[in-house]
């Protein structure tokens, strides 16, 4: 029997999990409401939060799995990308713990791990497959071949689809975080009232800056015209935009798979909790014969779920990491 313990603090979400032979058994996430009042995550601040979840977090993943600690087999934790300072302390955490256990640390790239949390539940894709991965730092289209030989065949060149969403929640006035607000408020509204422009990017990469300005351009003439427009008008604004991200990123999806002839598409990342974009995907699997395949809501956010799933698969190849590794911000895919 195998048993990991996964870590995952690369934001502001404190996390860990326990894995049990490839089965997730417990998954226990400390979210952080004090980043609320300042409209986006504080790295420092979010880093002093880490410090005081990260144990009673771990406390609980293995007091749920009902295991011992000395069961443990390996620790995995998120190495990159993502805020140092987080980052820092699920990295000195997870190197205290194996130290203390004598037992092997595994390093785990955040952005693989969203994709890996396809291999959680059934059913799972067969490699090869496309996943587009998106999130408040990253937006990509991989071609997944194996477990963890992974090409990123599309990217954005400037916001990530994330970016987009917070962005535009910052200037239609949407308290943080404003993603899911959009979200919501997109539910009610119509969302072939505006048009918003599409960005013509060559390939399979993405660009959101240009919708972010057309945004906030159409928001200062409206509410020039009526003060009172956003009030009046947000569940028609939330929905056209999400209209239009959703169709940017899908378009791109749609292009991956003819190009590489693959029909088991995923979503990863934040952002693949978006209603539209998952109600979008799944009409997409009629129309074009795709097998298509979304993570559980759990699943989709910051989760050590994923982090310990990963370093599962890392633990049957043995592929292990020193006491003198330290964490990246930016770290390579």
């Amino acid at each position: 029997m195998s048993i990991v313990l996964g870590i995952e603090s690369s934001c502001d979400e404190t996390s860990a999990s326990i894995c049990v032979d490839g089965k997730i058994v417990s998954n226990i996430i400390a979210n952080q409401t004090i980043h609320e009042q300042y409209g986006g995550v504080v790295p420092e601040l979010a880093s002093r939060v880490h410090q005081q979840n990260i144990v009673p977090a771990v406390h609980q993943a293995i007091t749920a799995a009902k295991i011992n600690k000395k069961q443990i087999d390996a620790v995995a934790f998120t190495r990159g990308p993502g805020l140092l300072g987080s980052l820092l302390v699920g990295t000195c955490f997870s190197k205290a713990f194996a130290l203390a256990n004598s037992i092997p640390l595994i390093e785990v790239n955040h952005m693989q791990a969203h994709i890996l949390a396809h291999f959680i539940d059934e059913p799972k894709p067969t490699f090869p497959f496309l996943c587009l991965t998106v999130s408040g730092g990253h937006t990509q289209i991989v071609l997944v071949k194996n477990y963890f030989d992974m090409e990123i065949v599309g990217e954005t060149l400037d916001d990530a689809a994330g970016e987009a969403f917070d962005k535009t929640a910052k200037i239609l006035d949407l308290p943080y975080p404003g993603g899911p607000l959009i979200d919501k408020n997109a539910k009610l509204g119509n969302p072939d009232k505006y048009k918003f422009p599409e960005p013509q990017i060559q390939g399979l990469n993405f660009s959101f800056s240009g919708l972010k300005t057309a945004i906030l351009y159409f928001v200062r003439d409206h509410v020039k015209e009526n003060p009172n427009f956003l009030q009046e008008n947000i569940n028609d604004v939330c929905a056209s935009v999400q209209s239009r991200i959703v169709s940017i990123l899908l378009n791109k999806l749609k292009k991956a798979a003819t190009q590489y002839q693959i029909k088991d598409i995923a979503i990863a990342g934040g952002v693949s909790a978006n209603s539209g974009l998952r109600e979008t995907l799944l009409a997409m699997r009629e129309s074009h014969g795709w097998n298509v395949f979304i993570p559980k809501f759990e699943y989709c956010t910051d989760n050590a779920a994923m982090i310990a799933i990963a370093g599962y698969y890392k633990f049957l190849e043995k592929d292990f990491v020193g006491q003198d590794v330290s964490p990246l911000a930016r770290m390579p895919f």
